[in-house]
């Protein structure tokens, strides 16, 4: 027997499969059934579709999380194997590096081990190096010279008996690559000269031929080549400046010039005879060398060392000197000399080093603005030269005037005792000193007065650097202050006095200038136009 439920769906299900098109009345009342019965049993369906299908949709929903989190589950097992792989890999890595370490570790210990040896083996000789100089006694032969000028001494036994046995020939070479000498010079004609006061006979030896090569030593390139007119105008120029400090009359002093014996000489018969003594692979050795290699050494510098050294051979063989002078970057040079002379005369010569002339910094001394400190009075003026050495650093006053002045070691020691501004007056006795060496009592007595007339504000500029400017120099009767500083030599570019112009380092006629375009008039210049820079640089132009 069929219930009502069942009755009520026939009835919905021939209801939808008809379209709606028959009466739920009809269909009711064939079926034996309530109307009201049969649409609470659809509104009770409708309730039910909805409810399962929200839980259908639920389910939906908790299957795609499951779905979410296994994939998320998948993702981090997948990483985590990756990293047990990198994880190995690094190990086995550790590993590995860790038996390189204890492979070096054992190495290193090895090393250190012979490292301590060494330090053992060095303390021990500096130990008997120390017995042995302390057991040596040395009487410096000139006192002038205990201040440092001599830094090395090859067989200074053999020195210090020749000098005071007899007279002894000791020379210093200097090539001209100029036409005049600079202030480098002065520590070897100066060397000369106490040799001569103590009683020997120095030689001044001018490298005509030797000039034509050029030294390497100290150089980072090839010297420019001159022509042979050239080194024999700068041999007559250096003789004549050096004639100031030493004595070259007959059997006091000579001035030799080494293109006398090298010019004549034949190159196969040097080959046999000198070439033979030197060895290629020492000479490589020589530091002059060492800083040329990496950029280039011409074969003609390479013959530099032969050919000084060759000139020791036939100074000791034409005049007896067996001694040479040089500076400590000559020191490879001079042994070579000695060791020709030993191999090619069986005879004993030595070489002795002096010390360059180097500031407090271990620069080379010697440049200025310009350029070249110079002895000579056209490139150099004397109150340019005074004033360089009134400027010198504090800490050089007092080694310049042990190795360049003949001041007594007692006054120049009362000197050292100076500090602070006391020191000018060191560098002022200092200045003095070497510009009546090189110019004369009369120029240095100009230049000081020049120089402190200036500085205590008076206005006698006598004496000052000056420049003639030309008249066809001038634009509408003026001339730019730049360009006048340019060609006075104040400054190396307008670009660098238009920097000094304005941060208010120069001063026209005792007049700061502020205007980089400022000029310089025709009757200023005829008056005679004073020009400083900073505190210390001056200069005159007139017209």
């Amino acid at each position: 027997m069929e219930t009502s439920e069942s009755k009520f769906e026939i009835i919905h299900e021939t209801i939808n499969k008809a379209n709606n098109t028959l009466s739920v009345k009809m269909l009711c009342e064939i079926a034996g059934v309530s109307r009201s019965g049969y649409y609470n049993w659809v509104h009770s369906a409708d309730k039910r579709a909805e409810k399962e299908a929200q839980e259908y949709n639920e389910l939906c929903a908790q299957k795609d999380k499951l779905t979410a989190d296994l994939n998320t589950c998948i993702a981090e097992q997948d990483t985590k194997y990756k990293y047990l792989a990198s994880v190995e890999v690094e190990y086995k890595r550790a590993k590995d590096g860790a038996q390189e370490a204890s492979a070096l570790n054992k190495k290193i210990q090895e090393l250190a081990s012979k490292i301590d040896d060494i330090v053992k083996r060095a303390a021990t000789y500096a130990e008997d190096l120390k017995a042995f100089v302390d057991n040596i006694e040395i009487d410096l032969f000139l006192p002038k010279l205990a201040s440092n000028l001599a830094q090395e001494i090859n067989n200074i036994l053999h020195i210090k008996e020749q000098l005071q046995k007899e007279m002894s020939t000791a020379y210093v070479g200097i090539d001209p690559t100029a036409d005049s000498l600079h202030i480098g010079h002065l520590v070897s004609v100066m060397i000369l000269k106490h040799f001569q006061m103590c009683g020997h006979r120095p030689i001044a030896l001018v490298g005509g031929a030797t000039g034509m090569i050029g030294d390497p030593s100290g150089r980072s390139d090839m010297r420019q080549m001159m022509t042979k007119e050239t080194i024999d105008h700068n041999c007559a120029c250096f003789k004549k400046q050096m004639s100031r400090f030493i004595d070259f009359s007959e059997g006091n002093a000579m001035m030799v010039n080494n293109a006398d014996w090298l010019l004549d000489l034949n190159y196969l018969q040097v080959l046999r005879e000198v070439g033979a003594c030197f060895s290629v692979n020492r000479m490589l050795t020589a530091e002059c060398y060492k800083q040329r290699m990496e950029k280039g050494l011409s074969f003609l510098e390479f013959n530099y060392m032969i050919m000084q050294s060759y000139d020791f051979y036939t100074l000791f063989q034409k005049y007896g000197c067996n001694l040479q002078f040089g500076g400590d970057d000559q020191w490879s040079n001079m042994l070579g000399g000695t060791e020709l002379i030993r191999r090619k005369l069986g005879e004993d010569a030595s070489a002795m080093t002096i010390t360059l002339l180097l500031n407090s910094e271990g620069k080379k001394m010697g440049k200025t603005q310009k350029g070249a400190v110079w002895l000579d009075p056209e490139k150099t003026s004397p109150y340019e030269f005074y004033q360089y050495w009134r400027n010198v650093d504090d800490a050089d006053v007092i080694k310049c005037m042990k190795l360049l002045t003949f001041l007594p070691m007692e006054q120049i020691n009362e000197y050292a005792k100076l500090e602070g501004q006391q020191l000018n007056t060191a560098k002022e006795v200092l200045a003095y000193e070497l510009t009546n060496l090189v110019h004369g009592e009369e120029e240095a007595k100009k230049a000081q007065e020049a120089a402190r007339a200036i500085f205590s504000g008076g206005a006698n500029s006598a004496n000052m650097p000056t420049t003639q400017v030309e008249a066809d120099s001038l634009t509408d009767d003026s001339i730019g202050l730049m360009d006048l500083m340019v060609l006075g030599g104040m400054v190396k570019s307008k670009g660098e006095a238009r920097r000094l112009i304005t941060q208010g380092g120069v001063s026209l006629n005792d007049e700061k200038v502020g205007d980089v375009y400022a000029t310089v008039s025709k009757a200023d210049l005829e008056a005679g136009a004073v020009v400083r820079k900073g505190k210390k640089v001056f200069r005159k132009f007139t017209l």
